[in-house]
């Protein structure tokens, strides 16, 4: 028997049900007295335990300098190869100019100077046999610890060779680190026509125009330089981080592959230069079910835009569509993206985090790419209203089959949170679960470290780190130690991990659907991709899970560019599986 046990969200909403608030909290609060607190998946906090031993720094001197406290990411790469997830992490630096000897050298990544970090996963060993979950440091001799200021990171095999590479976003000069094997990365932005000198923020590797190569998106945040710093104040008259409208915007930049080995900027020919905004998330998918990758990007303060693929050339349709505004025509500050067929009917929904008091924002695919505002309706408002969220995931936590959220929260303006007067932004973070209708229950309350623990929060990734069946997350704090934690699920069911790759020596098929048939009629879909989130990317492979006593009766994988779907037949449950498309579209799995 289910016991009747409430969320803080449901508890608080209760106590003011007397004042009958009208709009998204309203009718979120209502929804959230009758929904009983399901069982929420728990999860344990073992980064330090594990080996992974990085603590990012802003580099902050009492400047208040903007680029500060947007920052930063990380990723899950298998970059050896060996079927598990290793990790990069991205980090910060001192940007006042004259700042005192040694500043530059404050360990904020375990010991030693300020830089970039990437760590190697030892569950699988040098043999392949399986062992304990541990990760090393091997950034030293790696060609990975660049000292730029550090943003984000996406992941992607831009060379077809068979590994992945790292773009790096930066407030400055971004990086490209192509994976020359054997744990060593070269710096090739030069050759690559790649480093734009702006204010980067998200990136996704996504293929636009169906020639097999891996093309570039990159947003650019705000127009600020430290020589342009202004000082902004709290209502209070105590100085403060700026806000986006104290910069100007600036437009996103798309980079073509041109196969050999650099890439030619297109923004302009393909009219993404058309539309300004304080870029952040971005993340690329097949919206209206033409083959063709679009882009949606959301901006800060400023309308989000849902770049439509035209064959070659993009349009915003974003205001057109319904996903510009929220429900009462107004931009919010976007931040962090997911999208997924969160309601199984076939089409990819959108979801986007924003600051404290405005809601997070779920925008549901009527099929057509045409957009309605569900976000009250489906039990979001009333649980995001207390927190400023970034990186998000849709992702099945709790192994059921449905997709739910986790939303990782930090603030950014010293006026809202108190409890840590030394840096005080933190908040916990915002863990919802899929009723299995496609509406959300709060379980934040109920699910161990990933809530319980406050933090100042941007980036999170989602991958299995220990090939167990169960996604386990990983969260980047701005100023604070990385945290990896462990989904310790105690009834895993049937699941599936699936690698996608396409071609000779293969790589991972980005923007594939790939759809599992279950017994009892329903179709699980997920798609192949690193993007999304915010500044941070995530495992490539697709994760199914579905209960122990419903079989599993076919898999599909739908490659971009309207190929013919290839069936193949469902893997036994319970492992990781390759499934490798060669050219005539047949699929093996191994």
């Amino acid at each position: 028997m289910r016991s009747h046990i409430f969320s803080a969200a449901a508890l608080l909403a209760l106590l003011a049900a007397s004042c009958a608030p009208t709009g998204d909290a309203g009718r979120d609060q209502a929804r959230a007295v009758a929904l009983p607190l399901p069982a929420a998946p728990q999860f344990a906090e073992i980064a330090s335990e594990s080996g992974l031993d990085f603590r990012h720094d802003t580099g902050a001197t009492g400047r208040y300098y903007f680029a500060e406290i947007m920052g930063s990411g990380g990723a899950f790469l298998d970059f050896d190869g060996d079927g598990d997830l290793d990790i990069y992490l991205v980090q910060g630096a001192i940007l006042e100019t004259g700042a005192p000897a040694g500043l530059e050298s404050r360990p904020g990544g375990g010991s030693g100077p300020l830089r970039n970090r990437i760590f190697r996963n030892e569950v699988i060993g040098p043999g392949g046999e399986p062992g304990p979950l541990r990760f090393t440091d091997i950034t030293d001799g790696s060609g990975t610890g660049d000292r730029g200021y550090g943003m984000g990171a996406t992941v992607g095999d831009y060379d077809n060779d068979g590994d992945p590479d790292i773009y790096v976003t930066n407030f400055g000069p971004d990086l490209l680190l192509r994976n020359e094997g054997g744990g060593r990365f070269s710096d090739v932005t030069e050759p690559a026509g790649l480093g734009d000198p702006r204010w980067s923020a998200g990136a996704s590797f996504f293929d636009y125009d169906l020639d097999g190569r891996l093309d570039l998106f990159v947003t650019a945040y705000a127009d600020f330089t430290v020589a342009t710093n202004k000082p902004c104040y709290t209502a209070a008259g105590v100085l403060d981080y700026c806000g986006p409208t104290a910069y100007l915007s600036l437009p996103c930049r798309l980079y073509r592959n041109r196969g050999d080995g650099s890439f030619e900027d297109v923004t302009s020919s393909t009219g993404i230069d058309l539309a300004y905004g304080h870029g952040l998330g971005v993340i690329a998918d097949d919206y209206d079910g033409d083959g063709l990758q679009d882009v949606y990007v959301a901006n800060d303060s400023d309308m989000n835009q849902l770049w439509m693929n035209r064959g070659g050339r993009f349009e915003d349709v974003a205001l057109l569509h319904g996903v510009a505004l929220n429900e009462n025509g107004a931009p919010e500050a976007g931040m962090g993206l997911a999208t997924a067929d969160h309601d199984g009917d076939g089409d990819q929904d959108i979801f986007v985090t924003h600051l404290i008091q405005e809601s997070n924002r779920l925008y549901e695919n009527n099929g057509q790419a045409f957009f309605e505002d569900a976000t009250a309706r489906r039990g979001i408002s009333w649980p995001s209203m207390p927190y400023t969220g970034f990186g998000v995931g849709w992702v099945d936590l709790d192994n059921d089959g449905d997709l739910d959220l986790l939303v990782v929260n930090g603030n950014v303006r010293m006026e809202e949170v108190h409890r840590n007067p030394e840096y005080p932004f933190d908040q916990p973070n915002l863990l919802m679960l899929n009723d299995g209708s496609g509406g959300y229950i709060d379980v934040s309350a109920a699910a161990g470290a990933i809530t319980a623990i406050s933090e100042v929060s941007r980036g999170a990734a989602f991958g299995d780190v220990d090939n167990d069946g169960d996604i386990d997350v990983m969260v980047t704090n701005n100023n604070g130690p990385v945290r990896l934690y462990r989904n310790d699920l105690d009834e895993k069911g049937n699941w599936l991990i699936l690698r996608v790759i396409i071609g000779n020596p293969g790589t991972d098929a980005i923007g594939a659907i790939v759809r599992l048939e279950l017994v009892d009629g329903r179709t699980l879909t997920r798609t192949i991709r690193t993007d999304g989130s915010y500044l941070s990317s995530s495992d490539p492979r697709a994760h199914f899970a579905w209960s122990a006593g419903v079989r599993a009766t076919m898999l599909t994988v739908l490659l971009p560019g309207g190929a013919a779907p290839v069936s193949l037949p469902v893997p036994e449950p319970g492992r990781a599986v390759t499934i490798r498309i060669d050219d005539r579209g047949a699929g093996a799995t191994k």
